[in-house]
C-alpha cells in the first residue's frame, strides 16, 4: 500500500489483498504465571508482541534478534489512572487519546480533567479478532465517552516487512466531545542513526526541550540545523557544554548523539500537505531503516520525541528513544485549542491510518520527499 492509498483502506478493516505468501507462525495468546497476557502476531523474520491488560501496548517489535522498540525502564505493572506516564514502564508503543499531557477540557458535560498520556495506556483493552498475521484490539476511554479500535496486519514485503494500522474512534454518548490522538511508538535508537523527514519540513515547533535547550515552549527551531529562532545554533554542544565529539556536528537535530548525553526534546512540525506524510529513523548499524507514513488529511502534524538520556528525571533507568508520532493536533493538551481542534458528533465515528514499514538496507538509502 503506497503512502497514496492510505486514505483509500475501508473503514475498520485491513485489504488484504497483496498479502505475501510465507507469513510466520502466528498469532498466538498465552498466559504464564509471572506474565501479563501477550498477543503475538508474526511474518518471517518479524514479529510483534502485545499486551491487552497493559493499555494494548506493543511492547515488542523485532526483526530476527534486532528489538527495535524502547524497552521497560521498570518492571511491567499494573497502571492506573493516578500514574504519570513516568511512573510506569514507559517502553514499547501506546496509544494517547484524548491528549497527550495532563489538563481539564471543558465540555458539554462540563470540566473533564484528562490524565498524562490520555486514558487507554491505563485501560485494559479487548482482543476482537485474531489472526496469524493480525489483530484487532478495542478500548474505551475513562474520561470521556470514546472507544478506540485499532487493527494491526503484518506482512512482508521485497525489502522486509510492513506494518499496517487502521483506526476508528466512536462517540458512544449523547454529546459532541473534544478529542486528539497521537501515537507513542519508542523507538530505540543509538550514536549515528538518522531521521528524515521531509523536504518541505524546515522548521519545528519547540513543545518542550530539557533545560529549554532548544528554547521556551512555542518557539520555532531550524530542521535539520538546530538554530533556534532569534538565530542563535547549538553549535554541537551538550548540556554541559562539552561537545559530542563530532557526532552530531553543528547541533543538527537530524543526526543522534551520544544517546546518554541528557537530552530531551518534544516537536512538532505545522500542518503537512498531501504527499508529506512519511517520516523515517534510518538505523545504518543494524542495516534497517524504519518509515512511518499516514495520511495528512486525517492526521496533518507530526510529532517528534527525542530523547538521549534526558527523562524520566528520577526513576532507575531513563529512555534511549525516538518517537516519531502521527498526530491530529501539533501540540500536546487537549485544552491548548487551534485551527487543529476536533469534535465528535454523538454516534459518529472517526478513522484514519499508519503504516510502518521495515526495511533491509543494502546501502545508505537515498533522499526521498514522498
Amino acid at each position: 500500500m503506497a503512502a497514496g492509498d492510505l486514505a483509500a483502506a475501508g473503514p475498520g478493516s485491513i485489504d488484504r489483498n497483496d498479502e505475501v505468501a510465507g507469513i510466520g507462525s502466528g498469532c498466538r495468546r498465552r498466559t504464564l504465571a509471572d506474565e501479563f497476557e501477550k498477543v503475538i502476531i508474526a511474518a518471517e523474520g518479524c514479529a510483534l508482541t502485545l499486551m491487552p491488560e497493559l493499555g494494548g501496548k506493543i511492547a515488542s517489535l523485532r526483526v530476527g534478534e534486532v528489538e527495535l522498540l524502547q524497552q521497560p525502564l521498570r518492571p511491567f505493572a499494573r497502571r492506573s489512572a493516578a500514574m504519570s506516564f513516568a511512573q510506569s514502564d514507559a517502553s514499547g508503543w501506546d496509544e494517547c487519546l484524548p491528549t497527550v499531557a495532563a489538563c481539564t477540557v471543558r465540555t458539554a458535560m462540563g470540566a473533564v480533567a484528562l490524565p498524562d498520556h490520555g486514558d487507554l495506556w491505563c485501560e485494559s483493552w479487548r482482543v476482537l479478532g485474531r489472526e496469524p498475521d493480525a489483530v484487532t484490539m478495542s478500548a474505551r476511554c475513562r474520561s470521556l465517552p470514546l472507544v478506540l479500535t485499532r487493527s494491526l496486519l503484518l506482512t512482508t514485503t521485497a525489502r522486509g516487512w510492513q506494518l499496517r494500522a487502521l483506526y476508528s474512534l466512536e462517540n458512544l454518548g449523547p454529546e459532541p466531545v473534544p478529542w486528539s490522538w497521537s501515537a507513542h511508538p519508542l523507538f530505540a535508537c543509538e550514536a549515528g542513526d538518522r531521521i528524515r523527514l521531509p523536504q518541505s519540513v524546515r522548521q519545528l515547533a519547540v513543545e518542550s526541550s530539557r533545560g529549554e535547550r532548544l528554547g521556551a515552549a512555542g518557539s520555532w527551531i531550524d530542521w535539520p540545523g538546530g538554530v533556534t529562532q532569534d538565530g542563535q545554533g547549538l553549535d554541537g554542544q551538550g548540556l554541559d557544554g562539552q561537545g559530542l565529539d563530532g557526532q552530531n556536528p553543528a547541533g543538527a537535530l537530524d543526526r543522534v548523539p551520544d544517546p546518554d548525553c541528557g537530552w530531551a526534546e518534544k516537536l512538532f512540525t505545522g500542518r503537512l500537505a498531501a504527499g508529506d506524510g512519511w517520516c523515517e529513523l534510518v538505523r545504518a548499524r543494524v542495516g534497517l531503516r524504519l518509515r512511518v507514513r499516514f495520511d495528512p488529511a486525517a492526521t496533518p502534524y507530526l510529532g517528534l520525541w527525542l530523547c538521549y538520556g534526558g527523562w524520566p528525571e528520577d526513576g532507575p533507568m531513563r529512555q534511549r528513544a525516538i518517537a516519531l508520532e502521527p498526530t491530529t493536533a501539533p501540540v500536546d493538551a487537549l485544552a491548548t485549542t487551534g485551527e487543529w481542534s476536533r469534535i465528535l458528533q454523538p454516534g459518529a465515528t472517526a478513522y484514519w491510518p499508519m503504516e510502518v514499514e521495515v526495511e533491509r538496507l543494502a546501502a545508505e538509502p537515498p533522499e526521498m520527499d514522498a
